[in-house]
């Protein structure tokens, strides 16, 4: 049985290739006009990882010392980046060879590789990291991973250009996969692997986050600039709030009370106050800021990706950039 088990998750993995090949205008590098950036740190915010889809480089960041630590070659296309809920390993997303590689976190090290098909784009962890959820641009699938045997266990269509917006529900219950076209979010039971609706009203759908409670949950409208409020129980857009040009981020901080815009526009961050849901302080400084926004435990500290993949560092006491880890 183990053995029967093994070759049909092979067979899945398997697929989640030949469905993307399956796409029409499928061709190596089909998704380079579209450009994203990632920001990922560890649980003890002491690591920070970042990447560029235009560099084919990630970037390893010692964030005590605000210094590189290491310099990790080799990617097309990289798009996402998240660590295991211990820290001790990170996974990284590239559309362009249609690979996860897993790395330690402390060596630097590759310790496999999920095979997800070209287009594999956005990634979330379950919170015990032994699921891994990954869009897939080009095939419009979401493809879960047991990251125990690194074989994929299922591949869901129905989705309309996932890009890097994934996010699972406090509860793991419900996975929120964003679909760039028809302006969408799909939502999929994660028990059946099933989609069980969707909520629409967006406009050029970016990145997403949702309060600790699993009630709301905040969306970058980048063709209105405009973060959407959404009530996720009535699955509808309940309000907007205007922000800087062309937002990309919607990041809560850890205690749930802001949410953090990167307008790529205009190399800034709006603070929204998720009681009032009313912009209180506009961060400058930046440089083309997009949905690559973290947070210390502490809730002191903003880490913001810049186009050179150098990490800005945000005072959030002073809603000021206070220094600069520089690759």
């Amino acid at each position: 049985m183990t053995h029967i088990r093994t070759s049909l998750r092979a067979l899945v993995a398997g697929a989640a290739l030949l469905l993307a090949q399956g796409q029409p205008g499928f061709a190596a590098g089909f998704d380079g006009a579209i450009k994203n950036n990632a920001l990922a740190l560890n649980a003890a915010g002491t690591v920070a990882a970042v990447s560029n889809s235009e560099e084919s480089a990630v970037i390893v960041y010692d964030v005590a010392k605000g210094t590189v630590l290491r310099r990790l070659d080799g990617f097309v296309t990289p798009r996402n980046i998240v660590f295991a809920p211990d820290g001790a390993r990170f996974y990284v997303s590239d559309s362009g060879t249609g690979r996860i590689t897993v790395y330690e976190t402390a060596t630097g090290k590759e310790a496999g590789v999920l095979a997800a098909g070209p287009g594999a784009f956005g990634t979330v962890l379950s919170a015990d990291g032994t699921k891994l959820y990954v869009n897939n641009e080009a095939a419009s699938t979401l493809t879960v991973f047991d990251t125990r045997t690194m074989l994929a266990e299922a591949v869901i269509p129905g989705f309309a250009q996932p890009r890097q917006g994934v996010k699972l529900s406090p509860d793991g219950k419900t996975v929120f996969v964003t679909n760039f076209l028809g302006d969408k979010i799909t939502l999929v039971d994660t028990a059946t692997n099933k989609i069980t609706g969707e909520i629409a009203g967006f406009d050029k759908l970016r990145a997403i986050s949702i309060t600790k409670d699993g009630k709301t949950l905040f969306a970058a409208n980048s063709g209105r600039n405009t973060i959407g409020v959404v009530d996720v129980a009535a699955r509808k857009v309940t309000s907007e709030v205007a922000v800087g040009k062309d937002p990309y981020g919607a990041a809560l901080t850890p205690d749930g009370r802001f949410v953090y815009s990167g307008n790529l526009k205009d190399n800034s961050l709006s603070v929204i106050d998720t009681g009032t849901l009313k912009v209180v302080a506009t961060v400058t400084g930046l440089n083309e800021p997009r949905q690559a926004i973290a947070f210390s435990a502490d809730n002191a500290h903003a880490y913001v990706l810049n186009r050179d993949l150098s990490v800005a560092v945000v005072d959030r006491a002073k809603n000021a950039v206070i220094s600069t880890m520089k690759p």
